[in-house]
């Protein structure tokens, strides 16, 4: 699978199936043809955007992911695959079971791999990590010190100079970059937790019980760099206002598309994320016990 991510955010387009690939037809436009099995995202945000129910099928079936947005271009929903691996049923029972302990040492590695994810990510900014690297290691089963958020108040304010920037969903620019990024990543985390035969709602420790795709929210927390570091380069040329237009998503899209460096080899994003939560498959069947999280390291 080339694993391509398309947005359709610009102007109406007619989407369809023909001998299994997405047929894109724009007015004034040659038509598009992309094979299903190639796309791993398909965002589409433009109200003019008319499908057929051959294209949500075909998507599922090939094991990609389809995203809709609202009036603001944000994504709103989202339509998985189903059944995308032969023991499902068998891992959803490993999955359900999994102890408390577990899941507590599971989040511990995550939140680490978060933390290392932010420092490294400092570095190269910054040129200083404003000492969330040193908290790593303060970071105990389950994180009961909530060293995340100590992380947290140190990361933003250095991250988005000038002390006024605060993470929230619904606040202020660039919010509304870092929400398109964190949407698009959280798609590429549940399609590979579905490819893997999990379940995306049974999460190990967000908890909303209005969050249909809480593993995909735990899974994709060592990840969310990739798109601060595309948004603070975004601002630096367009400004903090930067509107999400086709040229933003475009560059967000970019830095998701690029190469990360697992065990010493260069390898895309929807590759991490599938060994990632094929490792956790294993973990819940006792057959291993750590997951692998890349280093936080472009490609030059």
């Amino acid at each position: 699978m080339t694993d391509r991510i398309i947005d359709l955010s610009e102007e109406p387009a007619r989407l369809s199936v023909r001998y299994a690939n997405l047929l894109i037809e724009r007015e004034g436009a040659e038509p598009v043809t992309v094979p299903l099995e190639e796309l791993a995202v398909l965002v589409v945000s433009h109200p003019q955007v008319s499908l057929t129910h051959a294209v949500l099928a075909g998507l599922a079936t090939s094991g990609g992911v389809f995203v809709t947005c609202d009036d603001k271009h944000l994504p709103a929903g989202m339509l998985l695959p189903l059944n995308a691996h032969f023991t499902q049923a068998e891992r959803f029972e490993q999955q359900a079971s999994a102890p408390l302990p577990t899941r507590k040492r599971l989040w511990q590695e995550i939140i680490r791999a978060k933390l290392r994810a932010q420092a490294n990510l400092l570095c190269e900014l910054r040129g200083e990590d404003k000492g969330i690297a040193a908290l790593v290691s303060r970071v105990k089963s389950g994180d009961p010190d909530n060293i995340e958020a100590e992380a947290s108040r140190r990361y933003w304010p250095a991250l988005f100079t000038g002390g006024y920037f605060r993470r929230d969903r619904f606040g202020l620019p660039p919010n509304q970059l870092l929400n398109y990024g964190y949407a698009v990543l959280r798609a590429v985390v549940a399609r590979a937790i579905c490819a893997a035969g999990l379940h995306p709602s049974l999460g190990l420790h967000h908890h909303n019980r209005y969050d249909a795709f809480r593993l995909a929210d735990d899974l994709m927390e060592p990840f969310r760099p990739l798109v601060d570091r595309a948004v603070v380069n975004l601002t630096r040329w367009r400004g903090l206002n930067a509107p999400l237009d086709r040229e933003t998503k475009a560059e967000i899209l970019t830095a998701l598309s690029g190469r990360l460096l697992l065990s010493g080899e260069w390898r895309t994003l929807f590759d991490v994320a599938s060994r990632t939560a094929s490792t956790l498959a294993a973990v819940f069947a006792g057959e291993k016990r750590e997951l692998p999280f890349p280093e936080m390291t472009r490609e030059l």
